[in-house]
């Protein structure tokens, strides 16, 4: 069933991307980013409430509040520099950049997760860095 979600997930980035660089056209990219994320917000907190998942919210514990303040934070940066990059440069050169963070997420679980990095993993990371170059250089 993961796999489904991941798929589904890779879709709507893509549909993401084509969105954002229409919408953004004659936008600032931080206002842009700023209305993209009252719907996140917005379309988040519906589905909490759909799921009937809110009692979970006085159950997170100090150090998973933290972490997920912390992840928030490198989103809305992320966000931030995806949007200026849309507006400023083309879509099909800017989203494979921006999926380098498969590789880097990769090296990042490895070296703080403890999760293994294999030969496989090499390869793929490899192959998404050369693929990168490839569409952008």
């Amino acid at each position: 069933m993961w796999l489904i979600f991941a798929l589904l997930s890779a879709v709507f980035a893509a549909l993401t991307s084509i969105l954002a660089k229409i919408g953004i056209e004659g936008v600032s990219s931080t206002l842009a980013t700023a209305i993209r994320t009252v719907v996140v917000v917005g379309m988040s907190w519906l589905m909490v409430f759909v799921t009937q998942t809110q009692g979970g919210l006085f159950e997170i514990s100090r150090k998973s509040w933290i972490f997920l303040i912390l992840s928030g934070l490198a989103t809305g940066a992320s966000w931030l520099c995806y949007y200026k990059a849309l507006q400023m440069g083309e879509a099909s050169k800017v989203v494979p950049i921006d999926k380098l963070s498969v590789v880097i997420t990769l090296l990042l679980a490895f070296v703080f997760l403890h999760e293994q990095f294999t030969l496989k993993s090499a390869i793929g990371a490899a192959l998404i860095t050369a693929g990168t170059l490839v569409i952008v250089i």
